[in-house]
């Protein structure tokens, strides 16, 4: 047999779809490095309104799952379409280097050991030989894992699981043009009622984006950071008024159009939603700020710095970061928003200045600085961004913070206070302490309160605000363990049967029907309102691995295994304990099964979380120090020259 069938079968055999196997219908992946004025442009739909899309007339289809290749001059699978999950997910062992393929793992022994079963002799075997051969060599790895206790047993279904959640990661991929591009929110074939969950939604592939590039496959990542960022450009209308170009989609879809002028013909296009056909109509805030997130961790995983240099790419960042850093009439370092601008997208009393919003913020300002390319009409964008890490850093840890102690002093607040050097600066008034937060706050550790405006404290303990606070050191080296340390306190209220409550507690009563507007979706401990989220294990995994702390991830990861699978991968559960599955909730969850992945991922290797955690330059800590000085609380006078930043 000739080492090219020997590789060209150990290829399959591996889980990846050889090169002469990849579907040219439209384009390769290095082809995706496009220019928005070729390739952008509208199609018109059949009434006033126009379809915004991105259009290749290449593929007459999406394709969800798998796809159909064509004869390629005799190609190896003819006209048959191809299952994905049979290219990708086989049980042989994967490689983790950028081909999928392990030339040393000892799949290619075992195929040469066993060619001669079917007689190969340098011939090109079916795909129903290649099937044989696999069938025949995980039945003898069966029997020789078989009588070893329940540990093996154990440790088999923890694998089945993972098994399990990456192929059906796999079925939700969505492909425009023959080429990944995202996962869709949800493929759940027991609900007729998709509504968006048919989309790519920015936030939601997060963490399946990192699941891949963990596992080494940085195409789909590649693809979707390029894709979404043609996106940005588009004109974006509702009623007349159209917000700023920075601003990126919160989901898009992959659609099949008829070709202009040809009715027989059709074309493949992304049609983005920002917000214009959202339930409330709410702009995704977030959705940018993850982008640059994931922008960043690509790069640093894939080792591919080029698609963060590139031109597009650079004005991108930079579109971004002048939305977010334009001036307003604010007082405060903190992004001003609206409610249900994040990943609570309903009306939860969280629009002022939310605390998930300030700690994706600040992440992005850090992501942002690392990557842009120093060039003369970047220094005042710059500047202008170091000025605002200093000052919303300081503002978090100063006023954000809540423990025993801080807690004690608000008690204790006087009101109405005019001057510069006020204690009480935001006139928060004493009574606003509710009486669960004096019986739920430890003793030892604190938390980063969701929200603080003018005379109101939201006390709220919100867990994506507060995990990510720690992976990007918003929150001090103390107070991220003081975080961890309530999380361990409170672990019967915030994870209890199902990890891990969005926020605590739930609104109820008469503050459910006056800040919900009584929401039926937001009830007490449902959904948005105190339901508790398999996809927030992620973050707490990144957060346990900077802080060092894994055990606390672990413990979480494994109440999760009881659950997940067996109730199909829910996307949240209702109940003050995590009881049960969410009312409304849709099965097989993307991001429910990608967060579990990535919290095993990172706990097999904790040092693969720092593709998404920052620390802080001596400038920044210097900077910081200088406004711990400054502070009129402690002293007033004039601003020193040998300041290093403008606040």
């Amino acid at each position: 047999m000739s080492m090219v069938t020997s590789k060209a079968v150990l290829h399959v055999l591996s889980g990846a779809v050889p090169q002469s196997l990849s579907s040219d219908l439209c384009s390769s992946n290095s082809d995706l490095v496009f220019y928005s004025k070729f390739l952008v442009k509208s199609v018109k739909k059949k009434g006033p309104k126009h379809l915004r899309s991105l259009k290749c007339s290449g593929m007459s289809g999406c394709q969800i799952g798998s796809y159909r290749c064509k004869c390629l001059g005799g190609g190896l699978y003819r006209n048959m379409p191809i299952d994905r999950l049979k290219l990708l997910s086989c049980k042989c062992q994967q490689a983790e280097s950028v081909s999928g393929v392990d030339t040393g793992g000892g799949n290619e022994a075992w195929f040469v050991d066993n060619a001669k079963k079917l007689n190969l002799n340098g011939s090109i075997p079916e795909f129903e030989d290649v099937e044989k051969l696999k069938r025949e060599n995980e039945a003898s790895m069966s029997n020789d894992k078989a009588g070893t206790g329940k540990s093996t047993f154990a440790a088999a279904s923890v694998d089945s699981f993972e098994e399990e959640a990456w192929e059906l990661l796999q079925a939700s991929m969505v492909y425009y043009c023959g080429s990944p591009v995202g996962t869709i929110a949800a493929n759940d074939p027991t609900n007729s009622n998709v509504l968006n969950y048919d989309q790519v939604f920015i936030r939601d592939f997060i963490p399946s984006g990192i699941a891949f590039l963990l596992k080494g496959e940085y195409d789909i990542v590649r693809n979707f950071i390029l894709h979404t960022l043609q996106l940005q450009s588009w004109e974006k209308t509702m009623d007349c008024h159209s917000p700023g170009q920075g601003l990126m989609p919160a989901s898009f879809k992959v659609r099949t159009v008829p070709l202009d002028g040809d009715d027989l013909a059709t074309e493949e296009v992304l049609d983005p939603d920002f917000g214009e056909a959202a339930i409330g109509r709410v702009a995704p805030v977030d959705s940018g700020l993850w982008w640059i997130i994931l922008l960043r961790a690509y790069g640093k995983c894939s080792g591919d710095l080029s698609v963060q240099e590139r031109v597009d790419v650079q004005t991108g960042i930079k579109m971004i970061l002048r939305l977010c850093l334009a001036d307003g009439f604010d007082m405060f370092p903190t992004l001003l928003v609206t409610d249900g601008s994040c990943m609570i997208d309903r009306r939860m009393g969280i629009h002022g200045h939310p605390l998930e919003i300030q700690a994706l913020f600040y992440s992005a300002l850090l992501c942002a600085r690392e990557m842009l390319t120093p060039e003369d009409g970047s220094a005042d964008l710059l500047r202008a961004l170091n000025n605002r890490l200093v000052a919303l850093s300081f503002h978090i840890r100063e006023y954000y913070w809540i423990d025993m102690r801080k807690l004690n002093e608000i008690y204790r607040y006087k009101t109405e206070e005019y001057s510069y050097d006020a204690v009480n600066k935001f006139n928060i008034y004493p009574d606003q302490i509710s009486p669960w937060l004096v019986e739920w706050m430890p003793n030892k550790g604190g938390y980063l309160i969701g929200n603080l405006q003018p005379a109101h404290m939201d006390f709220r303990f919100f867990s994506l605000g507060n995990l990510w606070a720690v992976a990007s050191g918003l929150a001090t080296t103390a107070q991220s363990h003081a975080i961890l340390d309530l999380i361990e306190a409170k672990w019967t209220d915030l994870v209890a049967e199902m990890p891990f409550k969005i926020c605590y507690p739930a609104l109820e009563g008469q503050e459910w029907q006056i800040i919900t507007g009584c929401d039926p979706k937001n009830t007490p401990w449902s959904y948005h309102n105190g339901g508790s989220w398999p996809t927030l294990l992620w973050q707490l995994t990144v957060a346990c691995m900077k802080m060092n702390r894994p055990e606390i991830a672990a413990k979480a990861v494994s109440v999760a295994e009881k659950r997940l699978s067996r109730d199909k991968w829910p996307e949240y559960y209702d109940t003050k304990k995590a009881r049960f599955i969410g009312k409304q909730s849709h099965l097989f969850q993307t991001w429910s099964i990608a967060g579990y992945l990535v919290a095993k991922l990172l706990l097999a290797d904790p040092d693969a979380a720092k593709i998404l955690t920052t620390e802080e330059d001596s400038e920044l800590v210097n900077a910081f120090s200088c406004m711990i000085s400054a502070n009129p609380r402690r002293k007033r006078g004039p601003k020193s020259s040998k300041q290093t930043y403008i606040v």
